[in-house]
């Protein structure tokens, strides 16, 4: 039962990122700020989670389908990862590395905000 709950969480991350991905299309960015605002919530909802779950509050269902499922839906590092490579293709060295160096401390930081939200 557990897969269908994955689905399930994975489907709404999906969804969210997606709405995310068009709204901010709409301002034409050269750095992908959608990626990473996608990414950062993402880190920010399961740092929590992390917390929630070592307090022993989540029932296995929803700890799925919110951590793997939701979670795994909503970041998405393979995007990240083709949208660097694109920044590289282009010529676009400084914010390929930004954009690197940026996600890794972000979405680290927004680990330990969710997480000591819930502690």
């Amino acid at each position: 039962m557990a897969w269908f709950f994955v689905f399930l969480g994975g489907g709404l991350g999906s969804l969210c990122r997606y709405l995310i991905s068009r709204v901010m299309f709409r301002y034409q960015f050269d750095f992908p700020v959608a990626t990473l605002t996608a990414n950062a919530l993402s880190c920010i909802v399961l740092g929590a989670l992390m917390a929630w779950s070592m307090k022993g509050a989540a029932d296995s269902p929803w700890k799925v389908f919110w951590m793997a499922g939701f979670c795994g839906g909503f970041s998405t590092f393979s995007t990240f990862s083709a949208e660097t490579f694109q920044l590289l293709q282009s010529g676009q060295t400084t914010y390929a590395i930004g954009n690197i160096m940026i996600s890794v401390v972000v979405c680290l930081g927004c680990i330990v905000i969710g997480y000591r939200w819930f502690i």
